[in-house]
């Protein structure tokens, strides 16, 4: 086998110097295996095999990769059937490729290629496919000018309304709410339970207690829609914000028996969260024993559980938990022993959080960003400044790309470094933060006055 130097020789190379009785003779699984930058040689070898493709079959594939969250492969494989002449370009999805674009460079870049598609080619799916570019990243008078163009062409269907309701929810406008659904009902646009689950969680996040009893029994009462489990755990959380337990226990019953066999693991991860919001220890191991009934134990079922216990001030039930943990878990993840050192540092007993991670680093677990911030912010509480500020360095020394730095903690260091007189190591620190990718403007803000 000869040498290959060039990097990008080799990433095909990878692919190409497998014989064809080694590959799966199946596309996805070919595909959702391969984690390399490029997924393009995958797809250039198997047309290379001679073996079938057409749009319908990636189409399938493109909808798992966006499941999986995989945006970036996902557009690469709409950008190689865009390529392919032999490829019905009749059934390009141009709506899909948008949103891609969006979440792999950012909104300007999937503004531009919108701008480059005809008029003649811009379907409702498209405009609907931009309005939900522009409600993720937050911009509202964007949104809101699509929302119109949108009215302007006749456009305006449930999904549209339900994408502007989502917005305003997000956005704290909940008057703007109530005002959709009016236009709603007088131009006859069915209002769906999409629509009636935004409204009734905006009502229960503003504790618009009255209101959202109203739509409930609007929503009881409508043929055309089924109610369903979350619809109650959403009123539960209105009453428990509220105050009101015994109205909340009573949603969250009606929610148990509406649980389907293939709902059963998010709603009880959901149950077990609320019933500790409720105070009641006794339905939150009754609903970790159903859990338990599924078979498989999921780690993020564990995360649930142990933040329920945490939140009926059980520690040693929690350290119970962590310990089953322990030995039942099938995929380590940190975020179980990051919630276990949360725990401690909140409840000020440091010692148990430094075991814990020690034990992490000799189990071959290294501690990430997120755990030593943890730990920082237990040592500011405690007002121990000096393991504070080394916790931060090494978080900092440890950050991975979508870590968010706790500017609260940070500021608290570099003040204590600056009263200190330790100029250079808050200058260090600050560095270290540009250097790793971390110096974001929140962060920035928090730190200015150190500069």
């Amino acid at each position: 086998m000869m040498m290959i130097i060039n990097k990008k020789k080799k990433l095909v190379g990878r692919v190409l110097y497998y014989s064809a009785e080694t590959l799966s003779p199946n596309l996805y699984h070919r595909l959702i295996g391969f984690h390399e930058p490029s997924i393009v040689p995958v797809l250039d070898q198997w047309v290379r095999e001679g073996r079938p493709l057409d749009r319908p079959d990636l189409h399938k594939i493109l909808k798992q990769f966006r499941k999986f969250g995989r945006y970036n492969h996902a557009l690469q494989i709409c950008q190689w059937m865009d390529d392919k002449s032999y490829l019905d370009n009749s059934q390009k999805d141009d709506p899909v490729r948008l949103d891609l674009i969006s979440k792999v460079h950012g909104i300007r870049q999937a503004e531009e290629y919108f701008n480059k598609i005809p008029d003649t080619s811009r379907v409702w799916q498209l405009y609907g496919a931009l309005l939900n570019c522009y409600a993720e990243a937050r911009l509202l008078n964007k949104a809101e000018a699509t929302m119109q163009k949108m009215r302007d062409l006749g456009y305006t269907k449930s999904l549209a309304y339900n994408v502007m309701m989502g917005l305003y929810s997000a956005t704290n406008k909940y008057q703007k709410l109530d005002l959709l659904i009016e236009e709603m009902d007088q131009k006859g646009i069915q209002i769906d339970k999409f629509t009636y689950c935004i409204r009734l969680n905006a009502y229960a996040k503003a504790s618009e207690i009255q209101k959202m009893e109203m739509l409930l029994l609007r929503m009881e009462a409508d043929p055309e829609v089924r109610m369903e489990w979350h619809a109650y755990t959403t009123v539960a959380n209105g009453y428990l914000k509220a105050g009101d337990t015994k109205k909340a226990l009573t949603c969250l019953k009606k929610s148990e028996y509406l649980i389907k066999p293939s709902q059963r693991k998010s709603a009880y991860e959901n149950l077990l969260t609320l019933y500790a919001s409720a105070g009641r220890k006794d339905d939150v191991y009754r609903v970790w024993n159903l859990y338990k009934n599924l078979g498989r134990l999921y780690n993020h079922g564990y995360l649930c559980f142990m933040s329920s216990l945490a939140k009926l001030d059980c520690i040693e039930d929690v350290e119970k938990v962590y310990q089953e943990w322990e030995v039942r878990y099938k995929r380590f993840d940190l975020q179980v022993p990051n919630l276990l050192v949360t725990v401690y540092c909140k409840k000020g007993l440091l010692e148990k959080a430094e075991t814990t991670i020690q034990a992490l680093t000799e189990s071959g677990n290294e501690p990430n960003a997120s755990t030593w911030s943890r730990l920082a912010l237990g040592y500011v509480k405690n007002d121990e400044m000096g393991k504070a500020v080394e916790a931060m360095r090494k978080a900092v020394l440890s950050g991975f790309p979508r870590w968010t730095v706790d500017t609260a903690t940070l500021s608290a260091c570099l003040d204590y470094l600056n009263r200190e007189g330790r100029l250079d190591e808050a200058e260090e620190m600050i560095k270290l933060l540009k250097e790793k990718g971390h110096l974001s403007e929140e962060v920035y803000k928090s730190v200015v006055k150190f500069v």
